[in-house]
């Protein structure tokens, strides 16, 4: 018999699935690729009515429900899911250890791409470099990027209601406090993570699988494992020109139909940014990002 569940944490090909009536089911995907992400609605089988971990049941993923949104980074060669069906992308970064103003300029542009609403969370705001970590949001907050300050060790209620009816995922570099973070507004968040881990890898990789809670019937959270690199291969320049907010009212005023905006005469986006209604950092992250 056909079920339908909602994959809630998922580690290379295996995946947990939750059904209406909230049993778990270990599930791999039918065939050598696996295209499933958390958060992903799919049509699956039961194969099992336990395992042998945990004597849970087991199914095997048939299809996957058609998505709302899909987040994912891709090079030339390969694309890896991140989250599906995600309403909102809150970014996680730091004052300290200092964050990567491209990876998160890249996170955001994956998120314009999917129509997501947009947090920038700034962790660790108690820490004495708090000045400079505001300095290098400042351009991101002039062009209206929502930027939440906190500290998830001490507070974190300032978020908690911008998560109400959405479905969110968090994404961040390694080492800005996103654990720490999911843990606060989760407490039983550790030892959820610490069972999946031993259901899919034997605890091996406890923080390279992504896992879905949920916060109440309509609203939910998807951590992920820490990013280093979100390549945007998937994305043209014509999208990555759009999804840089600054530039929309400068668009299409260059002499050039195919500007690059990099050394054209009579460029629009460069002019805007020698008069300072774009900031040069901006400018020097979408060269850098359209050449991918």
């Amino acid at each position: 018999m056909k079920l339908r569940g909602q994959i809630i944490a998922a580690f290379g090909r295996h995946y947990l699935a939750e059904l209406p009536d909230s049993e778990i089911l270990e599930c791999v995907p039918r065939g050598k690729k696996s295209e499933v992400a958390c958060g992903d609605i799919v049509e699956l089988e039961r194969t099992s009515a336990q395992s042998t971990e945990l004597q849970r049941g087991a199914g095997v993923i048939e299809s996957i429900v058609q998505r709302t949104s899909l987040l994912y980074r891709s090079d030339a060669f390969k694309q890896k899911i991140i989250a599906a069906n995600v309403t909102q992308l809150i970014i996680v970064v730091a004052t300290e250890p200092s964050f990567n103003d491209e990876l998160l300029a890249r996170c955001l542009l994956a998120g314009h791409d999917q129509n997501l609403n947009l947090i920038i969370v700034l962790n660790k705001c108690d820490l004495p470099q708090i000045e400079a970590a505001r300095a290098q949001l400042a351009p991101y907050v002039k062009i209206g990027y929502r930027v939440l300050e906190l500290s998830a060790k001490q507070d974190v209620t300032p978020l908690l209601p911008l998560l109400q009816g959405q479905s969110s995922v968090l994404v961040g570099q390694s080492g800005m406090g996103k654990s720490t973070l999911i843990n606060a507004i989760i407490p039983e968040a550790q030892a959820a993570t610490r069972e999946i881990s031993t259901v899919l890898d034997s605890g091996k990789h406890t923080t390279t699988h992504a896992k879905l809670y949920h916060l109440n019937a309509s609203s939910h959270i998807i951590d992920c494992p820490g990013v280093q690199l979100f390549g945007l291969h998937h994305l043209d320049f014509a999208a990555i020109e759009r999804s840089f907010p600054e530039f929309l009212p400068f668009l299409g005023n260059c002499r050039f139909a195919n500007c690059s905006h990099s050394h054209e005469p009579d460029c629009a986006i460069r002019k805007a940014t020698d008069e300072g209604k774009i900031d040069v950092r901006r400018l020097k992250l979408f060269q850098q990002i359209a050449g991918h």
